[in-house]
């Protein structure tokens, strides 16, 4: 009797828990990578979760989350030349114009603006400069232990680098913030200067939220130096997963959408 209920509640512990093939993992060509279940908050595939590697625009979701939890939101930011110095990815701001933060906001979350990322450090900050102190701080607030910001859109520099645990650890954070979550999930977002009523549309690059019904954010990054790089996560019948990659050399899309199979329908 204690034999046959002994083999019943390990029936019933593995049920409970997410399954992932661990083997199909490992052949996966990415540097780094991280799955959690966070339901159980069971972390379910790890590969080199301390290994230091450039984050690329993954960088960007702390820059929000500061803008969010430091800025009044509906503030208009009138845009200097300075903001306007960054390279491609950008909105295409001109200096004079006017943009509510929240725009900023989204701008820099939802197509990885450059420019929309320097306005915020600069509005938030008062300098860039400050403004990385306030992300180096945070970081090590939150436990980010092997993490070091040296700007806020995600440029390669050799001091600018993350971990897929430090990262995870941001994202836990983050996706607390309803309006974190509320912005990470956008597809596309018109939005208009209030000076001159110039259109600005931010198409996602998260290609997992034209193509999996179950995702939901959270960031997509991409460097020539940090490859092609992902943070997102997926809800389905009570279900709740995140995963982090960091240089991936195949389809990050195809490879998160099988992840995710996995773990929500075991």
């Amino acid at each position: 009797m204690i034999k046959r209920l002994g083999t019943l509640m390990l029936g019933l512990s593995v049920s409970l828990f997410a399954q992932i093939d661990k083997q199909e993992l490992n052949n996966m060509k990415v540097d780094a990578l991280l799955v959690k279940d966070m339901t159980s908050k069971r972390v379910l595939y790890s590969k080199e979760p301390f290994k230091e590697l450039h984050p690329a625009s993954l960088t960007k979701v702390m820059t929000v989350l500061l803008a969010i939890e430091h800025g009044k939101l509906s503030q208009p930011v009138t845009i200097t030349r300075e903001m306007t110095k960054v390279e491609p990815t950008i909105a295409g701001y001109k200096r004079g114009d006017v943009i509510v933060l929240e725009d900023l906001i989204k701008a820099a979350m939802i197509k990885s603006d450059n420019d929309a990322a320097k306005a915020i450090a600069i509005t938030i900050g008062g300098s860039e400069e400050h403004f990385i102190e306030m992300m180096n701080a945070k970081a090590k607030k939150i436990g980010m232990n092997h993490t070091h910001f040296m700007n806020p859109c995600g440029y390669d520099d050799k001091k600018h680098y993350s971990t897929p645990q430090d990262l995870l650890k941001l994202t836990e954070y983050a996706i607390k913030n309803r309006k974190f979550n509320d912005i990470s999930r956008i597809n596309e977002y018109t939005y208009y200067s209030l000076d001159k009523h110039r259109k600005f549309v931010a198409y996602t690059h998260n290609r997992l939220l034209n193509r999996y019904q179950y995702a939901i954010g959270v960031k997509t990054g991409y460097t020539a130096k940090a490859g092609a790089c992902l943070i997102a996560r997926a809800k389905k019948d009570g279900k709740d997963c995140v995963i982090v990659m960091m240089n991936a050399k195949g389809d990050r899309w195809k490879s998160a959408k099988n992840i995710f199979e996995q773990v929500l329908n075991s």
